[in-house]
């Protein structure tokens, strides 16, 4: 095993020895040929062929087109690295020379990059196994971005068929002058929950609102009263929103329609506070149909729903040590927690119910260029005007995809190197 003084120059050592040239053009194929959520069978079929070139025992189409390799090394921990695949149904803006060619769907959160950088760390981490003892489960992940490819695989024996982890890792490229490193300790991401909801009032004639029961009047005060809970009903200590992102009803300016639909979304940093606020919400919705005298109880289904991702200290703790030492003091920070919504945390549940260790780390990946061209005096007021994930003009810095691999690395070893 590596002595633990020696981790990071481990790292450095083993990540320096990966084969640039083509990770670099296996980004650039998969960010041009994207693919959705639960359909990422090329980007599968080409990072499970790129897995096995290196030795490691892989298995396809788990929990759909899940990826699963597994390079066992002697004895000592079992450490599990999660990418996404997943492109998002977002037509490219960026003009980079290796734009997206499917019409419609871009790589606009960086999972290509996540999916170079794992098979990149699992290059390096293959041909490093004199440094280092025990087994590495390399996870490529569907569907993250509906929020279901990670209980598909759960559901499809993830952590029953492959060695169960002793601590399970993942990173995300992010908006941020490239060559930084983001570690959060505890809460990193929102619990969010996606709400829509239907109110049934009764429709008529615009000239007599009288003899009908009027849903967009019902639906605009609940979109004032939810504006309230998060304010009134959620300590100042907790982070959390409400937003009313739907609002659809009518089709006439003199019909009064039968009924009215909203989407809500609903994010918190803790599961405790998310469920607060579902239920409050559901009591505001009920009750301003209730006051309005509707024929009907409103319909209120929850169609996404994903937990917090809260990093265990310890495990974040280490890893921001040995990226420290890696990248050096200045390059490591902490933004606190955001109230962007994973999936990853999903995995870190065992068959048993107790919790899996984890930690998720951010890349920021602006190009110097656009972020020196940013508007602003301060990086908070730049950081909001640079393309963020989801964007279509989002095109991470290709340099990044060398520290990805380096941060991977060091933080396997860094695990691997714990007590067992």
């Amino acid at each position: 095993m590596t002595p633990a003084t020696s981790v990071a120059a481990t790292a450095h050592t083993l990540a320096a020895d990966h084969d640039r040239p083509a990770i670099r053009a296996l980004y650039e194929d998969l960010h041009r040929h994207p693919e959705l959520s639960h359909a990422e069978h090329t980007t599968a079929a080409r990072a499970a062929k790129e897995l096995r070139s290196f030795g490691i025992d892989v298995t396809e189409n788990v929990g759909g087109t899940g990826v699963i390799g597994v390079l066992e090394n002697g004895p000592g921990r079992t450490v599990m690295i999660r990418a996404d695949m997943d492109a998002l149904p977002v037509q490219e803006a960026t003009g980079l020379a290796y734009a997206s060619r499917i019409d419609g769907v871009m790589h606009a959160c960086g999972h290509d990059m996540h999916t170079a950088m794992l098979v990149g760390a699992a290059q390096t981490l293959a041909r490093g196994r004199s440094h280092w003892s025990g087994t590495v489960v390399f996870v490529l992940q569907p569907a993250e971005e509906t929020g279901t490819g990670a209980l598909t695989m759960r559901a499809d024996g993830l952590l029953e068929r492959f060695p169960q982890p002793d601590v399970l890792l993942a990173q995300h490229v992010s908006a941020g002058p490239a060559g930084l490193v983001a570690h959060v300790e505890g809460p990193v991401l929102a619990a969010s929950a996606s709400i829509d909801i239907v109110i049934h009032g009764r429709g008529g004639h615009g000239s007599r609102p009288d003899t009908t029961i009027d849903p967009i009047v019902i639906g605009a005060a609940v979109v004032g009263r939810v504006q309230t809970i998060v304010a009134r009903e959620i300590a100042p200590r907790e982070s959390a929103v409400v937003t009313v992102g739907r609002f659809q009803a009518g089709t006439a300016n003199n019909v009064i329609p039968a009924t009215a639909e909203l989407g809500l979304t609903v994010r918190s940093t803790s599961d405790e506070v998310q469920d607060r606020i579902v239920t409050a919400v559901r009591r505001i919705v009920t009750g301003e149909c209730a006051v309005a005298g509707t024929l009907a109880e409103p319909d209120i289904r929850i169609v996404k729903s994903l937990p917090a991702t809260v990093n265990d200290t310890g495990t974040t703790r280490r890893i921001a040590r040995t990226h420290r030492e890696m990248f050096g003091a200045a390059h490591i920070i902490d933004p606190g927690p955001a109230m962007g919504s994973e999936d990853f945390s999903a995995l870190a549940v065992r068959p048993d119910g107790t919790s899996i260790p984890y930690h998720y780390w951010f890349l920021p990946s602006t190009t110097a260029p656009v972020w020196d061209a940013a508007p602003g005096a301060s990086p908070l007021e730049k950081f909001a005007q640079v393309p963020s994930a989801h964007s279509p003009h989002f095109a991470p810095d290709p340099s990044v995809l060398d520290q990805g691999i380096a941060a991977m690395t060091g933080a396997v070893l860094t695990e691997l190197n714990q007590p067992t």
